[in-house]
């Protein structure tokens, strides 16, 4: 199919819809809203399953239900509608149930506002509800990435019976672009041989995230760390740019990876030995891959919309081998090339500390800039 001008929430839609997803619930909350409109049209159209909800609570727990039948479902929200989700984003993945959830996120913490950020960083990576479970977590960085990786997703929660946040920044969902949507999949005619079936005696199945016994409990976890660390092992995702005689390597996820790009390619026309690493998946985490690159550059600048929460899983990797700056925008404020660009040239001048003063130092020069009206 031909590229066409799509924004980022609809596109996001309707390649859900593309990929097989049978049952959208949700609440409007802006900026994914359009997300919701999109679906309001269209799913209905097909025959397929969408409620406008009462409230987050009551769609996270309709995708719960919808799920248990072995249907593709999903809903998305931003930060503070994904907070309310989160002790049913906790049944689902202790139901061991696949489950696609969309962050379109903003600026906070508390209602804050609707411009773009990534502070949703640690509720999404970190598992955000309780008990021992690991959500994976995918970041586009496009509304073409934002496309495929709604494919992916579901797929990935199929395979792993998991739990997949795809998360973006308001921006992507917001902007529009030139992409490509997939062909429409073919609707599966039979169910998981796990799922409920609405039968009742012997051939009945029931699902349920309710262990009494503290030892069921506990194997059932451990079933889930197995899992965990096949995800590990197979489904990291990331992409470079620049790397290959890179001296400084910018490390960045979504819009933030994205804007360095820009950032990059004019200190390359300065000389300045720079490039990029965007992780696409924040969860599985790409250790290994951020660990050797550490090996290899002489210093590394961590960029993000956030107060510096990838920052502390990159520094736990990197363990001092070389140092490890930050700069970032908080409350939903987007990095413009040319800061992220001067923050390139103060690493290059070997000014980059490793003297655990990171988020002081930055939060000085960040003060700096918005007294100079950036």
């Amino acid at each position: 199919m031909a590229k066409q001008l799509l924004k980022g929430n609809e596109a996001f839609a309707e390649a859900a819809i593309r990929a097989g997803c049978e049952g959208f619930f949700g609440y409007p909350i802006t900026p994914s809203t359009e997300f919701l409109e999109h679906m309001a049209k269209r799913m209905p159209e097909l025959g397929r399953a969408f409620v406008q909800a009462e409230s987050e609570v009551a769609a996270i727990n309709m995708v719960y239900g919808a799920v248990c039948t072995g249907k593709r479902a999903m809903t998305a929200s931003s930060s503070p509608g994904i907070s309310l989700m989160m002790e049913g984003i906790s049944y689902i993945a202790g139901t061991e149930v696949p489950a696609v959830i969309v962050n379109v996120m903003r600026g906070g913490p508390g209602l804050g506002n609707i411009a773009p950020s990534q502070g949703d960083y640690y509720q999404m990576v970190k598992g955000g509800g309780h008990g021992d479970y690991f959500p994976i977590v995918l970041a586009p960085a496009s509304v073409q990435e934002a496309i495929d990786q709604i494919g992916l997703a579901f797929d990935l929660a199929d395979k792993y019976r998991s739990v997949v946040h795809v998360i973006v920044d308001g921006n992507i969902g917001q902007m529009m672009e030139p992409a490509e949507l997939p062909p429409m999949r073919p609707l599966p005619k039979d169910v998981p041989e796990w799922a409920v079936n609405g039968a009742k005696g012997r051939a009945a199945r029931s699902l349920s995230s309710i262990y009494i016994d503290p030892k069921d409990e506990e194997v059932t976890n451990i079933r889930l760390v197995r899992r965990w660390m096949e995800i590990e092992k197979n489904e990291v995702r990331y992409t470079e740019y620049f790397l290959d005689d890179a001296e400084i390597a910018v490390i960045g996820f979504g819009t933030a990876g994205r804007v360095a790009s820009s950032a990059i390619n004019q200190a390359r026309e300065e000389g300045i030995k720079v490039g990029l690493f965007r992780p696409i998946t924040l969860a599985p985490f790409p250790k290994k891959q951020i660990e050797d690159l550490s090996k290899h550059v002489k210093s590394i600048l961590v960029v993000e919309m956030n107060s510096g929460m990838m920052l502390d899983d990159i520094q736990s990797i990197v363990q001092g081998r070389v140092p490890v700056e930050f700069f970032g925008r908080m409350g939903g404020v987007t990095p413009f090339p040319d800061e992220i660009l001067d923050e390139i040239r103060r690493v290059n001048t070997n000014e980059a500390v490793i003297n655990g003063q990171v988020r002081a130092e930055w939060l000085d020069r960040l003060e700096k800039l918005i007294e100079e009206g950036k």
